[in-house]
């Protein structure tokens, strides 16, 4: 099992239940990497520090302890380092040696490595997976919900407005429907951005 030491920068320390297990943090970056992923992949399996590779420095030997290993619905695999900018830039030279070891031993075992920091992670998509995600497991009403399905078959271009004026049914509950779904993924719009009436909706 993971020891999680404190966290030196945010004392953020956790477990994250997640519908493929439980992914542990030890920052509030870390926090909020596995839920943005988790959002946007619900298969996804995010394991904590998964593995420790040993490597060679000028003769010696170094080892380096990866943040996450992610295996994504799609097949792909990836591993992930969660730095702050600030960390990254301050401390190149000595993370070279040890992220470019981690990028060899992920490539010859048909993974990817990657170093994401809060530009990568924090914004308008983590702000939207953040509303959504508690909504995931609310049983949207059904009735609405094909309503809702149907009006948005029925027209080229949907927006959140143009559903809410289409559907006969109370208003509140149009709006609840429409985010119980998309929390669900049975509806998309584009994360990247807030989510405003002028927003466009689409089927998967």
């Amino acid at each position: 099992m993971r020891r999680i030491p404190v966290s030196r920068r945010s004392h953020i320390i956790g477990f994250q239940p997640l519908s493929t297990g439980t992914a542990e943090h030890e920052s509030a970056l870390e926090r909020d990497f596995v839920t943005l992923s988790s959002f946007l992949d619900p298969g996804a399996v995010i394991t904590a520090q998964p593995i420790t590779i040993m490597f060679q420095v000028a003769g010696m030997t170094r080892r380096y302890t990866p943040d996450y290993f992610v295996a994504w619905s799609s097949g792909d695999r990836e591993v992930v380092e969660i730095k702050y900018l600030s960390d990254l830039q301050a401390n190149q030279d000595r993370f070279k040696e040890r992220f470019a070891a981690m990028e060899d031993w992920a490539r010859v075992r048909g993974a990817t490595f990657r170093v994401a920091t809060e530009r990568d992670i924090r914004g308008c998509a983590l702000e939207n997976a953040k509303r959504l995600l508690p909504l995931r497991q609310a049983t949207p009403d059904p009735d609405i919900s094909h309503a809702v399905m149907a009006t948005i078959r029925g027209l080229a271009a949907t927006t959140f407005a143009d559903i809410l004026a289409a559907v006969p049914a109370d208003r509140s509950l149009v709006l609840t429907t429409l985010w119980r779904l998309l929390a669900r993924a049975s509806l998309y719009v584009d994360i990247s951005l807030p989510i405003t009436p002028s927003t466009r909706v689409r089927l998967p």
